[in-house]
């Protein structure tokens, strides 16, 4: 069936609503529109299915809600004795538009397949679902979220009973199930007040809230530093209007830190996140009000979250006063090195990473006979290694993080998570204080012991069908073609995930990698410096990932922007001419 058949037959079809067929007809001339909302299935990414709100095979809607629910729920009884009866599915949701509808709708599929849901009674933060997974002994969970996206996004994100997100054994079964669900009559669903009656519906909420700020408590190393001079550090921080506020806010309390202030207009659930131009950490836009707010009262730290709480970015004080952010990798790293230097470190120890994530971390390691493990992109498969450690008991899971500012310790949980990142980061800055430093002047001693570590990204967006497939044959042309040089710099090794194959140019060998096949490329320069290129999973996007390392804060600099330029200018020359 085609585009304009699968268009047709919604239009026609009375199993989808009045308001759906209206919005429908409202694009009936605009053959390029229906095409991009109807010529496949919204698909399954990294992160699950992420899109658009609206009608359409391609978007995301009550009914690609439904569809994909019921191939869950198939999954879970094919693959569970006891049809998730007694073990149930945890489903939550952040602030974004339709979120709650959406959740209700997965909740009442579960319930017509006999499978008990654990709702969450108003938004919460996804790594707290993550947790109440794990608390209830669930076979799994959903959330209802696109992360940082803009406003008119949502997605639905599948976790299994470990609390982590999906990994692509469990995606391909999911997605298997999906595809057999070949008509929307095939979907089950029931009324709310039928599935409560039955015990299949039931709302959480205070009582895992608490256990859940506990278990972070637990998590955190240095609280009686926090608890005798937490109201020494001067705080801002802004939930920019996500699910992450209420219960960052009680953990920051909790420890002992008093002197904490709210922006206010941004603690607000407001859909739109009309405050700023993008609800995302990542970028010092985002900041705006926290910095007014933050210059008024000389704060310390400024922190802020992402709409589903699971991204924390931080804004510092440099050597002249001015407020700076650090980025994820940065963060990450201080981290690190709080954790390694401040706490009981085993011999089994392991900190892992993603492999676009910065190198610098293994300098440190290397001090503390510490091991770093690199995975692919998501934090679902750093979540993966910690499921293997709890089970196989043989390395003791120390901090997970990437460089997209998520991060984790403690293992209670099995997804990046902003609040209790902002609790270390607080003490973390607290420990400096007290110390009479900034986290930015730790941050530069690291480099002058280390080396200075430079990292950047570039994201090429081309949207629609076309866009995709763009972005598709530029992986392919890169792939097929082989790259020699980037920016006047021989490469000495490249990385196929795709194929499993590092090549090493210099010595003319190959060996296999030992990571999940995925379409990335990677390239090793003669000097060191390493960039990697990947279509996102969850946003038409192409990303290219820059590192860089030299002896100077200004080489490096330069050195990363002469690499950065040249090497995204040749991408976008491929992606135009496909």
């Amino acid at each position: 069936m085609d585009f304009m058949q699968r268009y047709k037959k919604w239009l026609k079809d009375d199993y989808f609503d009045d308001e759906t067929k209206e919005e429908l007809k409202a694009i009936e001339d605009n053959e390029k529109e229906i095409e991009d909302r109807f010529y496949k299935d919204l698909e399954f990414g990294t992160g699950g299915m992420r899109s658009k709100i609206g009608a359409g095979t391609n978007r995301i809607n009550k009914y690609t809600i439904r569809r994909a629910t019921q191939g869950f729920a198939n999954y879970i009884v094919n693959y569970y004795e006891d049809s998730g009866k007694q073990s149930g599915i945890v489903i939550a949701y952040d602030p974004r538009h339709k979120s709650a509808e959406f959740a209700l709708e997965a909740a009442l599929v579960m319930a017509a397949n006999n499978i008990k849901t654990y709702l969450f009674d108003s938004l919460r933060p996804t790594p707290e679902l993550s947790f109440a997974v794990r608390e209830l002994k669930a076979c799994g969970g959903i959330v209802i979220t696109a992360s940082h996206n803009p406003p008119e996004y949502n997605g639905y994100k599948v976790y299994g009973p470990d609390g982590c997100q999906a990994v692509p054994e469990r995606t391909r079964k999911i997605i298997a199930e999906i595809n057999e669900i070949d008509s929307y009559s095939m979907v089950k669903t029931i009324e709310k007040k039928e599935a409560k009656e039955k015990d299949l519906l039931e709302y959480i909420g205070e009582d895992i809230d608490s256990k859940y700020i506990e278990a972070m408590l637990e998590s955190l190393p240095k609280k009686e530093l926090a608890d005798k001079k937490g109201e020494d550090l001067n705080i801002v921080y802004t939930p920019l209007h996500g699910s992450a506020y209420k219960l960052t806010e009680r953990l920051l309390d909790e420890l002992g830190f008093d002197n904490l202030s709210i922006v206010e207009k941004q603690a607000v659930f407001d859909p739109g996140f009309s405050t700023v131009e993008s609800p995302n950490p990542e970028e010092y836009s985002a900041f705006e009000m926290a910095l007014k707010s933050a210059k008024d009262k000389d704060a310390d730290l400024i922190m802020g979250t992402d709409p589903d709480g699971d991204r924390m970015g931080a804004i510092v004080k440099d050597d002249n006063n001015n407020y700076v952010d650090l980025n994820g990798n940065q963060i990450g790293i201080l981290m690190a090195d709080f954790l390694l230097n401040n706490t009981n470190v085993s011999d089994k120890g392991v900190i892992i990473k993603t492999i676009v994530t910065t190198e610098l971390i293994k300098k440190l390691a290397e001090v503390h006979n510490v091991e770093v493990m690199d995975v692919l992109t998501g934090f679902k498969y750093i979540g993966e290694l910690m499921t293997e450690f709890e089970e196989k008991g043989n390395k003791d899971f120390i901090l997970g993080f990437e460089e997209s500012y998520g991060y984790l310790i403690g293992d209670y949980a099995r997804d990046k998570d902003a609040v209790i990142a902002c609790g270390l980061t607080a003490l973390i800055a607290l420990y400096y204080k007290e110390q009479g430093k900034t986290l930015y002047q730790r941050l530069q001693e690291i480099y002058e012991e280390y080396g200075y570590y430079k990292e950047d990204l570039v994201a090429i967006r081309r949207e629609g069908k076309e866009g995709q497939e763009k972005i598709k044959g530029t992986i392919t042309e890169l792939r097929e073609n082989g790259v020699k040089e980037i920016a006047d710099r021989e490469v000495e090794l490249w990385r196929d995930f795709k194929t499993g194959k590092e090549y090493d140019l210099k010595d003319d060998k190959e060996k296999e990698i030992n990571l999940p096949v995925s379409n990335v490329l990677q390239y090793l320069l003669k000097d060191e410096s390493l960039i990697t290129i990947r279509p996102s999973g969850t946003e038409p996007k192409l990303k290219v990932y820059f590192a860089v390392k030299d002896e100077t804060d200004k080489t490096a600099r330069e050195k990363l922007n002469e690499i950065k330029d040249k090497f995204s200018q040749r991408v976008e020359e491929i992606i135009d001419n496909i």
